[in-house]
């Protein structure tokens, strides 16, 4: 049995957890999740001191090692993360060294996606890959490459991020550029498109059930959107036949250029599979190399809702392994 530690980083909250794998299955022992920190040498303590926590409520626990998740950029190198969008004031802060002289144990650090590829490799829809894309498709689009059987982070860890590959001239924004695969896969853009399909119905007297008056529209998300989708609401559909088109173009650049045995979506398009994957589908037919495509699956994270609970301990367990 291999006792693993977790810190999962993110710009609103945090979580330590606890968890061990034993024949090759994971699992989740127990977790202290809180907002994130004001400071990021409060983050640090308050990660250090909630470890602490958990280990003393299971004395018995031998913490071989600790894994942690945040958004890009950062060295995993060294342990440092810089400057996050979604983490002000983080430039240059070291989060390895404190956890690793305090615990006396390997500390490894990943970007969300490619932890998140991680667990979905060892213990969920990925199993048995060698070759394998882990997109996240939820507040953002990022990619984690599983590339002839490991982790394949690129020269200074920006391998993956697919989110910023321009896939019109323009359309809703995303990593900053407008007409990205961000911009129309992910929930901040979907919500985006929502919004300028609903203003537009609105101005021609159509108003949608789901944004009935201007006044809604900053206020409308992604899930208010997929919600009415799922009730069959004709002009939701549209957005996310859009969208499925947009996410099938991109999913055969991924096809063509890396020929993945799997590619594994986690977030919207398992919420939303029913209704993205026929169109999905239909365009990779016409976009990808037949050949290519033949040999890749599509499925959503076998891990579900949960992957993010796993990822920072599947890091920790990737600190484990010989270096090569």
């Amino acid at each position: 049995m291999t006792w693993l530690g977790g810190v999962d980083i993110g710009g609103t909250k945090c979580a330590a957890t606890l968890g061990q794998v034993q024949d090759g299955k994971v699992e989740s022992i127990t977790k202290i999740k809180f907002p994130t920190p004001g400071t990021p040498g409060e983050a640090v303590e308050r990660f250090v001191s909630s470890m602490a926590e958990l280990l003393k409520e299971h004395p018995h626990a031998s913490l071989q090692a600790i894994g942690i998740s945040c958004g890009g950029p950062l060295d995993s190198r060294t342990g440092f993360v810089l400057s996050p969008p979604n983490l002000p004031g983080w430039d240059r802060i070291d989060v390895v060294t404190p956890l690793r002289e305090r615990f006396g144990v390997p500390v490894g650090l990943q970007n969300d996606a490619n932890a998140c590829a991680l667990a979905e490799w060892k213990w969920g829809a990925g199993q048995g890959c060698r070759n394998m894309i882990f997109l996240t498709f939820g507040t953002g689009m990022g990619a984690g490459l599983i590339l002839d059987g490991r982790l394949y982070t690129g020269t200074n860890d920006m391998a993956g991020e697919v989110g910023h590959v321009r896939l019109e001239p323009d359309g809703p924004i995303g990593y900053g550029k407008a007409g990205s695969f961000e911009g129309f896969c992910s929930g901040g853009g979907i919500a985006q498109l929502a919004r300028a399909k609903a203003l537009e119905a609105i101005r021609g007297g159509a108003a949608p059930s789901w944004c009935p008056t201007t006044d809604q529209l900053d206020r409308l998300t992604t899930q208010q959107v997929g919600e009415a989708a799922a009730q069959g609401d004709a002009l939701a559909l549209d957005v996310f036949r859009f969208v499925g088109r947009r996410l099938g173009q991109g999913l055969a650049l991924l096809v063509d250029v890396l020929n993945p045995e799997r590619i594994v979506i986690g977030s919207i398009y398992g919420r939303q599979q029913s209704l993205l994957e026929p169109i999905v589908m239909r365009v990779l037919a016409e976009e990808a190399l037949p050949q290519a495509l033949e040999v890749c699956r599509i499925m959503p994270a076998g891990l579900g809702e949960q992957v993010g609970d796993y990822a920072a301990l599947s890091v920790a367990l990737q600190t484990l392994k010989p270096k090569e």
